[in-house]
Order: C-alpha cells, then structure tokens, then sequence
C-alpha cells in the first residue's frame, strides 16, 4: 500500500499556520490539520475561519471537537479529507453524508481506550482509519506500544484500508508501526519542531522505504 509521512499542523491563528505551512508543504503529498475546539481536548487549535493556500498537497482534518458535524457543514469543503472521533458527540450517518456530499473523503479516530469493534457495522463506509498512538491533543506525547496489537487488528479486519497512526511518531518509533500494518503516518513534533524539517521529513520516507 501506499505509504505517506503526513506531518501534524497544531495553529492557534493564521499567521501559525502559514508560517507552520510554508515549512512542511514542499515535501510531503498530505498535511493534517489538528483542529481542536478546547472542550473534546483542552487544547485549541485552527478553531476559526483559517484559509489554506493554493496547492497541490491533499489537507486532512483531524476533528478533536465535541460537535464535528457543526465543523464539518461549515469548513468541511475546504479540507480532502475528514477524520471524527468516535469519542465526539454526532451522528455518524448524518455526518458521512454530508462529508460524501461534499466529494471529501471520511476516517473514523479511534483514541487509545477506545477497540477496534467499535468500528465494527460502519468499517465499510470508512476511507481510512486513524489510531491515536497517544493520548491526543498536545504536541510531544509519549507513544503507547501497545496500540501496536490495534493496528494489526484493523489490518486483518480491511486489509486494502488505510490505516493511519498518530502520537509520537519518530525515527525510533515507526517501524513498529509500519510492521503492524499502518500505511499513513502522522509526525507532530519530530517535523514541526525539527531544525532541519526537510531532513526529518526524508529520514521518516526512508525508514519505511
């Protein structure tokens, strides 16, 4: 399957994300946008009105809200891809609709407390899947192992799924993920806070070849 580094975008204005943006867009395929509403996590981050520029690169939204399907009637057009927290407060119908309607693509999230069953019943609806590797929202979290056992899970259940990880994804940390099965790989700090972004961005490609 197709394997792609996708860097973490945490923005509390415009002027983060652009800067943030500016640094990460000319080397990957996809960007994820942590959108945060400081209720679902404490923690806020492009809850507003934000602008994406002209480009190439796919955007997901990584919805950490309580009430994603307001989110998603109102900004959801302007991302590829809508990733909901099973945890959050919607109607998982109502919401895959509008997400469809919109031509986007829709993954389920799944926080570390939360089995893969609860997928069970909408898996084939589903685009892609995200496994929070970590408690979410913060930067810098230390990755949990045993999520690992997850993935594998996931993989067997919809083996042409892409699966994405998310929360402490380093250099020392992806190849256990790669070898359970994920195929989408989310890195927040080890990128965004890198001196050299460009080289993290390869060193991570180069890991899982």
């Amino acid at each position: 399957m197709n394997k792609k580094i996708i860097p973490a975008i945490i923005a509390k204005n415009q002027n983060e994300l652009d800067d943030r943006l500016s640094k990460v867009l000319p080397y990957v395929e996809v960007v994820q946008l942590d959108v945060m509403d400081d209720r679902f996590v404490p923690n806020t981050s492009l809850f507003f009105d934000f602008s994406l520029p002209e480009t190439s690169v796919q955007f997901e939204a990584h919805l950490m809200v309580q009430n994603p399907e307001e989110w998603v009637e109102k900004f959801g057009a302007k991302v590829d891809t809508v990733l909901v927290h099973c945890e959050s407060d919607f109607d998982v119908d109502k919401v895959i609709e509008v997400v469809k309607r919109q031509g986007k693509r829709f993954g389920l999230v799944l926080n570390p407390e939360t089995p893969v069953d609860r997928l069970r019943g909408v898996i084939e609806r589903l685009d892609q899947v995200l496994i929070m590797t970590v408690k979410p929202g913060f930067y810098g979290s230390a990755f949990l192992p045993e999520m690992v056992e997850k993935i594998q899970m996931l993989r067997s259940m919809k083996p042409m799924l892409d699966i994405e990880v998310d929360g402490g994804i380093t250099d020392k940390t992806i190849d256990v993920v790669d070898q359970a099965g994920a195929n989408l790989f989310v890195s927040g700090s080890y990128i965004v806070k890198a001196e050299d972004v460009a080289g993290a961005i390869q060193n991570l490609k180069r890991l899982v070849g």
